[in-house]
């Protein structure tokens, strides 16, 4: 195995390595019996020194998208038991189990082809996974967003023969005044419209609503565990100059770079609600959990450099965009549609799929789940 013998919290890289450390050895020994494809039924996990990171990493490990495959080729399902009989390690193990359940239920989301899991579908999914949760559900439709003059949500709506949809999600637990607000991006298909994707992975663009899989997910997983906190999830589905919410006019100079054009309204419309923090989460371009979190820069040049145009207020992709930088000037044109001075944008991007990794198969990785659900109840519950 991998890591220091003496694992502990690595200050320089910001990671709990004894808590990464156990998801991986229990994800390698539970796939080494898989692979034996031997007839079990029933696999057995030592609670180690953290009975929640080692649930994490044995159900992460069980997760394998076989949904659409005939019976015979699918994997046989393996209960997972804790091996000890204690009630603080019980607690710890069904923490860990229904964290990695809800990244298995955002993989499932980010995995399933577009043409199964319409923008209709999706509403749908979030309504039988939440409703029993007691999350208020609201599938707002193409007049609604008319109504509320989200032109620039609505251009990239008119692109596809399948109807808009705005999905609002509210989990009211806490007596706190002021909400939560996470906003996601949810395209279900991404093909980069007239300025269109290379071909070679184009079948990968299924999981472009990664940002909406992880807010419903999120807030989903919130509500099972309980957490004292108020959060109000949206998840917009769905050479011109369009107009956002709040009035700014926006150049279209290239239409992949719609999942900003879609944030845009949904970062206004939470401003309505007078929000304690607002946290937007995209695949536009936390330490206990595994995840690495690097922090950009958020300049006024760049929101200055999508500023340059002649036709708008601003444009959608900067002029210089080739030279790199991508991730933070969509940050800057973000940055021009929040009001809440708490406000944070998470480009999960770069991990929205994965290689075959110790407690990871090959696929959609339903990342940041864990470490989004840890922030939210650390710092607000």
């Amino acid at each position: 195995m991998e890591g220091p013998i003496d694992a502990s919290f690595n200050a320089l890289e910001d990671l709990d390595e004894l808590k990464e450390n156990l998801r991986s050895a229990i994800g390698c020994g539970f796939n080494a019996i898989r692979d034996l494809d031997a007839n079990v039924d029933v696999v057995e996990v030592d609670g180690t020194s953290d009975a929640s990171a080692a649930a994490e990493g044995a159900f992460l490990a069980r997760y394998y998208y076989d949904e659409l495959k005939s019976e015979d080729l699918k994997k046989k399902p393996v209960t997972l038991k804790l091996a000890d009989e204690d009630s603080k390690k019980n607690e710890s193990w069904l923490r860990g189990s229904i964290l990695a359940e809800f990244q298995n239920k955002c993989r499932d989301l980010m995995e399933r082809p577009a043409n199964l899991l319409t923008p209709t579908v999706f509403c749908e999914t979030a309504k039988n996974l939440c409703e029993p949760l007691n999350v208020k559900v609201i599938a707002h439709d193409r007049k609604w967003a008319e109504e509320k003059k989200m032109g620039s949500f609505l251009s990239v709506a008119n692109g596809s023969d399948e109807p808009p949809k705005f999905l609002e999600l509210h989990y009211n637990n806490s007596d706190q005044k002021k909400p939560i607000v996470f906003v996601g991006k949810g395209i279900t298909f991404d093909s980069g419209g007239i300025s269109l994707k290379p071909g070679s992975k184009m079948d990968e663009m299924r999981a472009d609503m990664g940002g909406a899989a992880n807010v419903l997910t999120t807030i989903a997983c919130l509500a099972t565990l309980k957490a004292k906190i108020n959060i109000i999830g949206k998840a917009t589905k769905p050479g011109d100059v369009v107009y956002a919410m709040n009035g700014k006019s926006i150049q279209i100079d290239n239409t992949d770079a719609e999942g900003r054009l879609v944030l845009a309204d949904a970062l206004c419309y939470a401003d309505t609600f007078n929000p304690e923090l607002v946290v937007d989460i995209a695949t536009l371009t936390g330490y206990e959990t595994g995840d690495r979190v690097w922090k950009m820069p958020l300049y006024s040049a760049y929101s200055k450099k999508m500023k340059d145009t002649v036709l708008a207020d601003l444009n959608n992709l900067c002029k210089d965009a080739g030279y790199g930088g991508g991730s933070a000037t969509a940050a800057g044109f973000l940055k021009e549609f929040v009001k809440c001075e708490n406000w944070m944008h998470l480009d999960m991007a770069g991990t929205m799929g994965c290689s075959d990794y110790k407690y990871m198969a090959r696929g959609m990785a339903g990342r940041p789940l864990r470490t989004l659900v840890t922030f939210f109840e650390k710092n607000f519950s």
